[in-house]
């Protein structure tokens, strides 16, 4: 079944505090993972492998990089005569001022005269934000299924980490009756992943309703989906198997790199059934010098290693010299680690040069150290 009467819309607009110095000029979805993909690359790659044809993505904060790297739709094999991958930055309206998007809801209400115009029975909202693999489809004929008015995918965490997360109580056929956000004593442990889908009619009301609502916070969290339940619409949980991770803070964007290197991951990028698909980079194969030692490691092309890489990822074109050490750690696009230095678990920026003879971060560290700049040589 083709998925084209559904229209999906990525939440890419997120300012990303927690990943500090990453996200200083980039917005977070554009921030690279894996080598050489970027976060966005994986809904939309989502987005494509379950036939969804048409897709926006909605940008704000430093939103250059991402608006040009977004609309190169071809790059996720979205650029068909039907569809395509069409960039919504918040924009000057001749009814009104200009509005940045106040939250997530008010994103999408920002953009109803672009899903007019597609005229879509359903609409799929997604979080530029997360990597995992998923089958929007799937989803969508549950939703069908259970002439649900929305449908909010779910995963299953720790009764520990529940209480970070929207968590929906469920009856025992997956209907959703309560909503709690971030609770301190959660009843259950199906915590919401940001993956919404709603029949569009309906859902067009609850928008125009909430924009003139004072008192809103314009979030289909706290507002939205709360909405929903007090008027009686019938919500679903979709249940997800499978491996999701948001990457939020520098320690777990650092935590799913290093799942990459799990024989046992569920993360597996080499799959040809579900390909991720990113942007096509101009970089000579990678070479891997005689004396070089390199263990349980992701080498992208292009990067260069004289030295010594274990249990670490290597980004596009990264340079690791003669003597150099990394262990454990993130080695972001362009990067350079010269002579004798040693990084170990530590996520290193892109283009970051750390000089001859520097130690970065510790093995005893209980927390990811970020190398955001450049780090000068250890004088003799």
């Amino acid at each position: 079944m083709r998925a084209n009467n559904m229209v999906a819309m990525i939440l890419a607009g997120g300012r990303g505090t927690r990943l500090k110095d990453l996200t200083a000029k980039a917005a977070k979805p554009a921030v690279h993972f894996g080598g050489k993909y970027r976060i966005i690359d994986f809904p939309l790659s989502n987005c494509a492998n379950s036939d969804i044809h048409n897709v926006g993505v909605l940008t704000q904060y430093e939103s250059v990089l991402l608006n040009a790297y977004v609309a190169k739709d071809h790059y996720w094999g979205l650029n068909t005569n039907d569809g395509g991958v069409f960039v919504l930055p918040p924009r000057e309206k001749a009814e009104g001022n200009f509005n940045v998007y106040r939250g997530t809801a008010d994103a999408i209400t920002q953009n109803i005269d672009f899903l007019d115009s597609l005229n879509p029975e359903y609409v799929l909202v997604l979080s530029g934000d997360h990597i995992y693999k998923m089958n929007y489809e799937l989803m969508l004929e549950y939703h069908q299924k259970n002439h649900a008015d929305a449908t909010i995918a779910v995963i299953e965490v720790s009764r520990k980490d529940a209480s970070r997360f929207g968590i929906m109580n469920t009856k025992e056929d997956g209907q959703i009756y309560e909503f709690e956000e971030k609770p301190a004593h959660p009843k259950s442990r199906l915590a919401s992943m940001g993956i919404y889908i709603f029949t569009y009619k309906m859902l067009r009301r609850y928008l125009l309703n909430d924009r003139d609502q004072n008192d809103s916070h314009h979030d289909f969290g706290k507002d939205i989906i709360p909405s929903y339940l007090a008027d009686g619409r019938k919500l679903m949980a979709y249940a997800f198997k499978g491996y999701w991770k948001d990457v939020g803070t520098i320690d777990s964007l650092w935590e799913a790199n290093m799942d990459l290197l799990n024989d046992n991951s569920e993360l597996d990028l080499g799959d040809p059934s579900w390909k991720i698909y990113t942007e096509d980079v101009n970089a000579l194969p990678q070479y891997i010098l005689k004396g070089a030692k390199v263990n349980n490691s992701y080498i992208t092309q292009g990067s260069v290693v004289y030295g010594t890489v274990q249990n670490s990822v290597l980004g596009t074109n990264c340079l690791i010299r003669k003597g150099a050490v990394v262990r454990d750690s993130v080695i972001q696009p362009g990067a350079v680690v010269e002579d004798n230095a040693r990084v170990t678990r530590c996520l290193v920026a892109d283009n970051v040069h750390i000089g001859k003879g520097c130690v970065c971060g510790s093995a005893d560290s209980e927390n990811i150290t970020l190398i955001a700049e450049d780090v000068p040589a250890k004088e003799d």
